[in-house]
C-alpha cells in the first residue's frame, strides 16, 4: 500500500520546528541561551510557535478542503481562540506574574519564586501567523 504523510500532519510538524528553530536563532543572539530544552521548548518570543503552528495547518485545511467546509470553519474558530490568547489572556497573566515576582523578591517572601510565561506581543503573533501562512502554502504546493 502506498500511503503519503497528511499534509496536516505535514503542516503542524513543519510549522512548529521551523518557528521553534527561528525563536532560539533569535534567543541565542538576544539572550545567549541554547540547549535542547530552550530549542524545543521556549515560551514566548519572536515568533509565535502557536500562531505558526495553527496557520499553518489553517491554510492546508483552506486550500485541501474549502472556505465552506466545516473543518475550515472549526479551524478558523479555534484560530481566532488562540491568537486572541496568545496576546491578550497569555501576555497579561505573565505581566502579572512579572509584577507578582517582583513583590515577592520586595518582601523577601520564603515562598518559592513562580515560573513567569509571558505570552506574546501582537507582532510576535503576527509574524508567526504570517510565517505559518507561508509553510502551509508550502505544504500545500509540495503535496499536490
Amino acid at each position: 500500500m502506498n500511503e503519503v504523510l497528511s499534509p496536516y500532519i505535514i503542516a503542524i510538524v513543519v510549522g512548529w520546528t521551523v518557528s521553534q528553530l527561528i525563536k532560539s536563532i533569535i534567543g541565542l543572539f538576544r539572550h545567549k541561551y541554547m540547549g535542547l530544552r530552550s530549542i524545543l521548548f521556549v515560551s514566548g518570543g519572536m515568533p509565535s510557535s502557536h500562531s505558526a503552528t495553527l496557520m499553518a495547518v489553517w491554510t492546508v485545511i483552506l486550500f485541501k478542503d474549502g472556505l465552506g467546509s466545516g473543518l475550515f470553519g472549526l479551524a478558523s474558530v479555534v484560530a481566532l481562540i488562540v491568537l486572541y490568547d496568545a496576546v491578550k489572556v497569555r501576555r497579561s497573566s505573565g505581566e502579572q506574574g512579572v509584577a507578582l515576582l517582583a513583590l515577592m523578591k520586595e518582601k523577601k517572601s520564603i515562598v518559592p519564586y513562580p515560573r513567569v510565561a509571558m505570552g506574546h506581543t501582537p507582532l510576535e503573533v503576527l509574524v508567526g501567523s504570517f510565517l505559518g501562512i507561508l509553510i502551509g502554502l508550502s505544504v500545500c504546493l509540495i503535496t499536490l
